[in-house]
């Protein structure tokens, strides 16, 4: 029964959560407060009911569609809630799981301050995945103090997990061992970058992009933030490849080949597929490889 209570408690409050997201989303981007006003069509600006703000129902409803003006309300406000809601509720039935099981383990670490760890970064994840798909943007004011966050979560859950680990040198160089992670993670990305360049003569791959993979490898290490780079290269590379198969870019001829790609995107459902199934996908691996 908690197994239920505490996975339908997270899936809600993902979804509360997501519908924050999504007024940050739109908001954000135009230079507009995210606390006022309240919450409007912006196509007529008329201020919506209470009942018009229902996470996911009240999109249902209005059937994604102004009651008042008619004006298209984007898919992105459904996914965005579900997106959450649905990574948030994997997290919660994990952690009721450890209550049940209490010697079995928590996969995110220690308990309850792990489980908020991992919603607070998969929530920036959603967010940042959003903004590079519709603004090819990854805002600063999100990745840098992510690492920061990262850093921090690593201390905490490690202090927690060995209290008296402060007073050994093995932990503090642990700890500048998971800075290294998120500089050497930022440096491949750069690496690329100048080397595309170097080929290409143009800029390939933006600075956004090497500051979200110090903060993947901050949450996750340098192992987890290698995962969510290959996952996704592999996702990008797929996407691209349906993207070049359609009419359109066919027709474009060569403008396909100037087609920008939301790296950044790739890399933070990378990082949530990581942060919720990365040890598993390793294991597997080793196992294939026989590592």
């Amino acid at each position: 029964m908690i197994l239920i209570l505490v996975t339908a408690f997270a899936a809600l409050a993902g979804l509360a959560f997501g519908s924050f997201l999504n007024v940050c989303l739109s908001r954000w981007p135009a230079g507009e407060s995210i606390v006022t006003p309240r919450s409007h069509c912006r196509s007529c600006g008329r201020t919506l009911a209470w009942w018009e703000n229902l996470p996911l129902l009240s999109w249902l409803a209005l059937r994604g569609r102004c009651r008042t003006c008619n004006a298209r309300i984007g898919l992105r406000y459904p996914l965005v809630e579900l997106a959450v809601a649905s990574v948030w509720a994997v997290i919660g039935w994990r952690l009721a799981g450890q209550f049940q099981h209490p010697q079995s383990g928590f996969y995110f670490g220690f308990g309850l301050l792990g489980a908020l760890g991992m919603m607070i970064f998969s929530w920036a994840l959603v967010g940042l995945a959003v903004l590079d798909a519709e603004h090819l943007w990854l805002a600063d004011a999100v990745t840098l103090p992510g690492i920061a966050f990262g850093i921090g979560y690593f201390l905490s859950i490690s202090l927690l997990t060995y209290p008296d680990a402060a007073s050994s040198l093995s932990f503090w160089e642990s700890i500048g061992a998971r800075v290294l992670d998120a500089a050497a993670a930022a440096f491949l990305i750069l690496l690329i970058r100048w080397s595309y360049k170097l080929v290409r003569k143009r800029e390939g791959i933006g600075l956004g992009d090497a500051k979200l993979m110090a903060m993947l490898a901050a949450w996750l290490g340098l192992q987890g933030a290698l995962l969510s780079f290959f996952l996704g290269v592999v996702l990008g590379t797929f996407v691209a490849l349906i993207a070049l198969a359609t009419p359109r870019a066919r027709a474009g001829n060569q403008s396909w080949a100037l087609h920008k790609l939301p790296l950044g995107t790739f890399l933070s459902i990378g990082g949530i597929v990581t942060a919720l199934w990365g040890q598993p996908i390793l294991a597997a691996y080793l196992r294939w490889t026989g590592l």
